[in-house]
């Protein structure tokens, strides 16, 4: 065995001492007396099993660092591995640098270990309050895609990524493994996966710890890949096996990179992957009674679970942790100088890599073109404000270009859309770049290159943690899916906005852009697709996470879209998500009206509204916009005495009716909705969504009636969609005549004669759609009336 084995032997025995003794120890942490009951923590939380297997690969990796000089990030899949993440930081002396009171002697290991998995301590998992963290990994299935997002436009990153065997089983990692033929190696750092086969789940074994290494190596170069091999059980020097591994995936790594830099890569490239077996457990307590611990599903969490009360139990555990022979490696304020030379210098920790922290030098504001050369302009006034009609997602695409061409000295801006550009309206960015494809390319392909911008894969799972990744080291993108899809990721979603959440608040992380999302082919227009395709759910989710960073835009016009998109791409550390059409609708509110409208969330709109109104009108969304002002057109022709306000709603976050920066209502509610007045609220989507945001403005919200998605879908027509969940103009107005008619304004009488006269269109609406096929033309054509 060579000397740089025994010193690699050195350092994990010392981290997984370390990461035993968080799991296990509040006091006598370097077992200077026995052990005793009252060192042991009354609960014992924690994962133990995998800490082995990460703490032998973080050595390899900080060997291959200084080896080589790289540059390096560390992507942990199963978070839960925490122990070991949080004692390698401590070894490397990152932990030190951000926390004061955990110095690298015995006070700071003293203090980690009993702070971990304690209250108002330490996590039990990856969280944003550790250096070197962009992903928790509590949810299995995104290490993969978030590493791929970190080394977009990092030509010089290599992030590690550890995959466990349990996580290897998820949807979102099996198609992960694809992102590899989205990555241009002339102009993107590399993914080093290592796929960590230590044979078992909680409670059983995993599918790949139990297949062979020929299918493996099968299934790993199908991908893609050149599978590497390192067996714990079979090597006689596993150390020296992984340092070979090592040291010839780096040089294949930058191999390829410098052809492909240089012009002479002309085939698939083809990166290389380790896979890894190790023990779970490794090296830890074989057998408690007749029940085997070491290499089975057992040690996945704490082993020796009853070694407070149990007095075999605290025997096996003591001798367990002593057979690290951590006072040998440390002498209460320095490690052995073999553990000493597996620290990568300043500025090449794995723990302390400043593209996992965001800010400066990784982050760059997008240099914005002014929207003014985009906005639609026309002759709208007080009383005819249309002012053309413009789909807008076709300007948005066309900002969008010229955000790309503008920061593409800086390449820190991307697009991802699961095969939806074109459809979406998007396609203006193929002006100035196309869309990453490694693989082969047909002479008949449109808009391929090795090197795009836009990235397209009908994995919604993998573009949102390539998203994520992209986002956390501190570069700009937008997701734009169809809105029933965006659902998929809707819990990764989730998991995101709880590590923004804290990780707006963690003082040493830096400034990151925002996580935008574009949601288009709106349940409104997907009367074609039908059923599975309407589905305006996934703004519920958002608009339940709480703090002053999430926003849902609701933009009525191709204007005020564009002034939100604006908005969105100069934003930071917030979860931006814009609902709007791909389909030409009427403008109807002018550049300074759109700015206005988005800075306050909401605002009247004085040439459809009368002063002292009757009844006041409210929308959210550009179609529900649009019929809301064509019920108010309809009240006006027939009941000419009812006054009304129309209320447009631009945004809503978690905290109301406004944006995220808790500045919620720029006057007080009843100066826009009055104080006594009904209201006829017309929602984009799930009228529940809207009914949680009054509830906080109003003790009693009996005055307010909501229309929204009320599941009721098919393939149809446009405006079918609309009269199947009561959104339509013929419902809303009928609604209208009814409240003037309880205040008296209108005879009881005459609005039952307009009811019963718009419940008669509303059948010969039926009648045509159901013969023709197409809406009735005074639906198609209609256009708001000059009052």
């Amino acid at each position: 065995m060579n000397h740089m084995s025994d010193v690699l032997k050195k350092f994990c025995r010392a981290a997984n001492y370390l990461s035993a003794a968080q799991i296990y120890l509040q006091s006598n942490t370097l077992l200077a007396e026995p052990l005793k009951a009252d060192d042991i923590k009354p609960r014992l939380l924690g994962h133990w099993g995998t800490c082995p297997g990460i703490n032998f690969t973080y050595a390899h990796l900080n060997r291959a660092i200084i080896a080589h000089d790289v540059d390096m990030m560390f992507v942990l899949g199963p978070g839960h591995g925490f122990p070991a993440v949080q004692a390698n930081l401590f070894l490397e002396g990152t932990l030190s640098k951000y926390f004061g009171e955990i110095p690298r002697n015995t006070a700071g290991i003293s203090h980690m270990a009993k702070k971990f998995s304690w209250p108002y301590g330490y996590p039990s998992h990856s969280n944003p309050e550790a250096p070197g963290v962009i992903l928790e990994g509590g949810e299995l299935g995104y290490s993969l895609s978030t590493s791929y997002g970190a080394i977009l436009d990092n030509p010089n990153l290599v992030v590690a990524c550890l995959v466990g065997d349990g996580e290897a089983e998820t949807g979102p990692t099996a198609t992960a493994w694809h992102l590899n033929k989205l990555i241009d190696p002339a102009t993107n750092g590399a993914v080093l996966p290592i796929l960590h086969l230590n044979g078992y789940k909680i409670s059983g074994p995993t599918f790949m710890g139990r297949m062979s290494d020929d299918e493996l190596r099968a299934l790993f170069y199908g991908y893609g890949y050149e599978p590497h091999f390192v067996d714990a059980y079979t090597e006689e020097d596993v150390h020296a096996r992984m340092m070979e591994v090592m040291d010839t995936a780096i040089e294949a790594i930058r191999f390829t990179q410098h052809c492909a830099r240089e012009g002479t890569l002309q085939e698939n490239p083809r990166f290389p992957m380790i896979v890894l077996r190790t023990p779970k457990g490794w090296d830890s307590i074989d057998y408690i009674g007749d029940q085997k611990i070491e290499d089975n599903h057992y040690s996945h969490q704490v082993i020796a679970v009853n070694a407070k009360t149990n007095d075999s139990e605290r025997a096996q555990l003591e001798e367990w942790l002593r057979s690290y022979r951590f006072n040998e490696l440390f002498d209460g304020e320095n490690f052995d100088a073999d553990i000493q030379s597996l620290i990568p210098r300043e500025g090449r920790r794995m723990g302390d890599n400043p593209h996992a922290r965001g800010g400066d030098p990784c982050y760059k504001p997008l240099s914005l073109p002014a929207i003014e050369n985009y906005s639609v302009t026309g002759t709208c006034n007080l009383n005819d404000p249309i002012c053309g009609t413009e789909s807008g997602m076709e300007k948005i695409g066309h900002y969008l270009r010229d955000i790309m061409r503008d920061n593409a000295a800086n390449r820190n801006v991307r697009l991802m859309s699961p095969d939806e550009t074109y459809s979406n309206k998007l396609d203006a960015v193929f002006e100035v770049t196309d869309r990453a494809f490694v693989w082969p390319h047909k002479e008949w392909d449109k808009n391929l290159a090795w090197d795009g911008r836009v990235l397209e894969m009908l994995s919604e799972h993998s573009l949102q943690g390539m998203l994520q990744g992209y986002v956390l080291t501190g570069r700009h993108g937008v997701f734009v899916s169809y809105e029933a899809f965006v659902q998929i990721v809707a819990s990764m979603t989730d998991q995101y906005a709880k590590f923004l959440k804290i990780a707006r608040d963690v003082k040493w992380r830096g400034t990151i852009p925002s996580l935008n999302y574009i949601l288009t082919s709106g349940a409104w227009r997907q009367e074609h697709n039908g059923f599975s395709h309407q589905n305006p759910g996934f703004i519920d989710g958002v608009l339940q996470r709480q703090g002053c960073f999430t926003n849902v835009y609701f933009p009525a016009d191709a204007n005020t879209a564009l002034v939100t998109f604006n908005r969105m791409m100069a934003s930071t550390k917030e979860i931006n998500v814009l609902v709007g059409s791909k389909r030409p609708l009427p403008i109807w509110r002018s550049l300074e009206e759109a700015k206005k409208d988005v800075m306050d969330g909401i605002s009247v709109w004085k040439f459809a509204s009368d002063e002292d109104p009757h009844v006041v009108f409210s929308a959210a969304g550009d179609y529900p916009t649009l019929e809301a002002l064509a019920a108010m057109s309809l009240v006006r022709k027939y009941a000419p005495a009812v006054r009304m306000r129309f209320v447009n709603i631009t945004s809503l976050s978690v905290l109301g009716i406004g944006n995220s920066q808790c500045r919620v209502l720029r006057h007080d509610f009843e100066h826009y909705f009055t104080e006594d007045k009904p209201v006829i609220v017309n929602f984009h989507g799930y009228p529940q969504t809207i009914k949680q945001v009054l509830f906080d403005y109003v003790d009693d919200t009996r005055r307010f009636v909501i229309h929204g998605y009320e599941e009721s879908g098919s393939t149809t027509t446009p405006f079918d969609m609309m009269v199947r969940n009561r959104v339509d103009r013929f419902h809303l107005a009928m609604e209208a005549f009814a409240k003037a008619a309880e205040q008296g304004v209108i005879a009881e009488t005459e609005a039952q004669e307009l009811i019963a006269s718009f419940q008669e269109r509303l059948a010969e609406h039926r009648a045509y759609v159901v013969e023709h096929g197409e809406d009735i033309a005074e639906i198609t054509n209609w256009v708001w009336e000059q009052r």
